[in-house]
């Protein structure tokens, strides 16, 4: 009989949903974190609200919550260096209602405190970010930036995650090398980790994964996608049919792995991601987060950074999300569009009815600064 994923179905249906929306280039989140802030706001959602997001994050959304904290909790195998902290910020005017004040003071490490939004939105952000730094070691300094938290802000819900994994058969520095790593853009070599050892291996529909255990039944599933496979190139999580039966079929198996020792940092603004995911109502004037506050709001943004570092000894990764939320029968500011040319772009340099320059750049050149 084929084994159950081990993760939680509705945690894992959240998951892949999620980051399917966040391809493109090479990318790092939480899961925990995000469903972790975006659970506890659901739990005071009313009407469409409310079913939007159980519908993303499952309608068992308690038993969804209670995987998060189990996963916090310390086993037969140890107490894990593993910390989550959750915290609603809000105006002092508000009433916080009480069942969903008790349903938070349930979890773990969580509290409950005023904010000075509307006289010092600036002072909030900064007391915000040191919160987050201090559980998350310093790995993530600065999750809100100036403009993130404003005056209009009604109330705010933080988490913040931090673990370290260190491996239980480390990877050899002796021979850590440079090799290949064949990216979109071209191969270009990396420092590569090297280890032969019995560790849970599977394969299926051209994917396989191998995974790397750490103390304290912590793991890491490594995937590696089909080589002809379309999207190959935008290091997608496989299927939840697919990573099912990998989860289902790994067994105990000789592995010759190599892996390149890296760190990575992410950031997201996650209400469009969210939207598109299939909760958009908790973004609109037509939200209803009445269990929340005696105040109808709705979601401004959720902000989300991560950061990972996997090397020869073990992991390390931090992670937060501030769920911004202001009243909702205010008109919502337009939204800005998002243009950054990080990638190949056309031009045009024009006057009245000519085209002066027009052209494109893949590669650009620094000219160096504006001089004069």
């Amino acid at each position: 009989m084929a084994r159950r994923a081990p993760l939680h179905p509705d945690h894992l249906s959240f998951a892949l949903a999620l980051d399917a929306r966040l391809r493109g280039t090479s990318r790092v989140w939480s899961p925990f974190s995000v469903g972790e802030a975006l659970g506890t706001v659901a739990t005071g959602a009313r009407g469409r609200t409310r079913s939007e997001l159980e519908a993303l994050l499952g309608k068992g959304l308690t038993a969804h919550l209670d995987a998060l904290v189990e996963a916090l909790e310390p086993g037969a195998a140890g107490t894990p260096e593993l910390e989550s902290a959750t915290s609603l910020w809000v105006r002092e005017e508000l009433r916080v209602d009480p069942a969903f004040a008790e349903r938070l003071a349930g979890r773990r490490s969580s509290s409950v405190r005023t904010a000075d939004f509307s006289g010092d939105p600036e002072g909030v952000r900064k007391a915000a970010n040191t919160e987050v730094a201090d559980l998350t070691r310093g790995l993530i300094p600065e999750l809100l930036q100036p403009g993130d938290v404003q005056a209009s802000t009604q109330a705010m819900l933080l988490n913040a995650l931090w673990t370290r994994v260190v491996w239980a058969e480390p990877f050899d520095p002796g021979k850590t090398a440079p090799a290949p790593f064949h990216a979109p853009r071209g191969a270009f070599d990396t420092a590569m980790m090297h280890r032969s050892a019995d560790m849970p291996f599977a394969r299926s529909d051209g994917w396989a994964m191998a995974t790397l255990a750490g103390g304290e039944e912590l793991f890491l599933d490594l995937l590696l996608p089909p080589e002809d496979a379309d999207d190959a190139d935008q290091a997608p999580l496989p299927p939840i049919r697919i990573l099912e039966r990998l989860y289902g079929t790994a067994k105990d198996a000789r592995v010759r792995l190599a892996l390149p020792r890296f760190e990575i940092t992410g950031r997201a603004l996650l209400s469009s991601p969210l939207s598109a995911a299939g909760a958009p109502t908790v973004f609109t004037p037509d939200s209803d987060l009445s269990g929340i506050v005696d105040r109808r709001l709705l979601i401004d943004e959720v902000v989300h950074q991560a950061r990972l570092r996997v090397d020869e000894k073990g992991a390390e990764g931090a992670a937060a999300t501030a769920v911004v939320m202001r009243v909702a029968s205010l008109a919502p500011p337009p939204r800005p569009e998002e243009f950054t040319a990080d990638r190949p772009f056309s031009f045009v340099l024009r006057r009245r009815g000519a085209a002066l320059f027009m052209g494109g750049i893949t590669s650009p050149e620094d000219p160096g600064p504006a001089e004069g």
